[in-house]
């Protein structure tokens, strides 16, 4: 073989090599499964610090008695003693303008029956599920996408009074125990704190999009990650997002997007209008885009991106 075939051949081995391992690079961060933690339940961290096996029947028997609790239902509300749900569809403009959102008005009589679930049980990045998929495995009545928290490797995650990360970042959103909410600064308050304080469930997504009644200024220039990979938020967009008009009531709103002649989506400005025309005091936004999904009663009630199809997400806030 000639010298020059054999600098050709040398060269191309080389290319292929370095593609090869950019390929891998790039599967492992966004494809490839990295599993951090097993889920640690709620009750079972109760019954784990708690003494005796008559704290662990008493769970079980205050188990069973929600599951069989008697309720009303129809394709779009749920009533109990202990919980009601209601969701409208609704739709504005026309044409190219047209925009489809769904609200969900959720009131609980506990804090703790907003729940979280991640996807297959585990905590880490890359797991995913479909929406529907995590809900029905958590016999959820009612689900909304989280944040996606496994795209992203910092925030504070808190799920169900556990910890799971602890990487302050960004303004995220704290939910508590006795069911109220607020929007608070990851990098002044430790984890630690948030605990002590009551805090039941964490989302390190964003921006705040209300608080205490206001719109913050110059939304639709927040950026919430800039990392490879990451879509812009801003722009007319599906979203979603959850908000709160007092303890344990609150407003859960998905948006459509991105399908012509359905919905355009909404831009953040116009998102926090709709929360704040709802009677919300703090609003959040979560994960959009090909994310945004509601679930209710063993079915998908917005149509994501006018496909009638999910997209895989990590996690799940949840009505049990």
């Amino acid at each position: 073989m000639s010298k020059k075939l054999k600098i050709i051949f040398s060269s191309a081995a080389a290319f292929i090599i370095v593609v090869g391992f950019i390929l891998y690079l790039l599967a492992n961060r966004y494809l490839i499964e990295h599993i951090e933690k097993e889920v640690v339940s709620s009750s079972q961290t109760e019954v784990q610090s708690s003494n005796g096996s008559a704290a662990s029947e008493e769970k079980e028997d205050t188990d069973k008695e929600a599951s069989s609790e008697a309720y009303t239902a129809d394709d779009m509300n749920y009533v109990s003693d202990t919980k009601s749900i209601s969701i409208k569809k609704i739709t504005k403009g026309t044409g190219q303008d047209i925009v489809t959102y769904y609200v969900a008005d959720v009131k609980l009589t506990s804090g703790t029956d907003l729940q979280a679930a991640l996807a297959k049980n585990k905590f880490g990045t890359n797991i995913t599920q479909y929406t529907s998929v995590i809900a029905q495995n958590n016999d959820a009545i009612f689900a909304i996408n989280g944040d996606y928290y496994g795209f992203r490797n910092d925030g504070v995650v808190i799920r169900n009074g556990v910890l799971y990360r602890n990487i302050p970042a960004r303004t995220g959103l704290a939910i508590y125990k006795d069911g109220s909410m607020r929007v608070y600064d990851e990098t002044k308050i430790s984890a630690a704190q948030l605990l002590k304080d009551g805090v039941y469930n964490t989302y390190s997504f964003g921006p705040a999009i209300l608080q205490d009644g206001t719109i913050p200024t110059e939304l639709d220039s927040v950026e919430v990650d800039t990392n490879f990979g990451n879509h812009s938020i801003q722009g007319n967009q599906p979203r979603t997002g959850v908000g709160i008009i007092e303890a344990n009531h609150f407003v859960f709103i998905v948006a459509d997007g991105r399908s012509k002649g359905y919905s355009k989506g909404v831009t953040l400005d116009e998102f926090a209008q709709i929360f704040k025309g709802l009677g919300c005091a703090q609003a959040y936004n979560m994960d959009g885009g090909g994310s945004s999904t509601m679930y209710f009663m063993g079915h998908l009630i917005n149509n994501p991106l006018g496909k009638d199809k999910e997209r895989g997400t990590s996690d799940i806030l949840y009505v049990k």
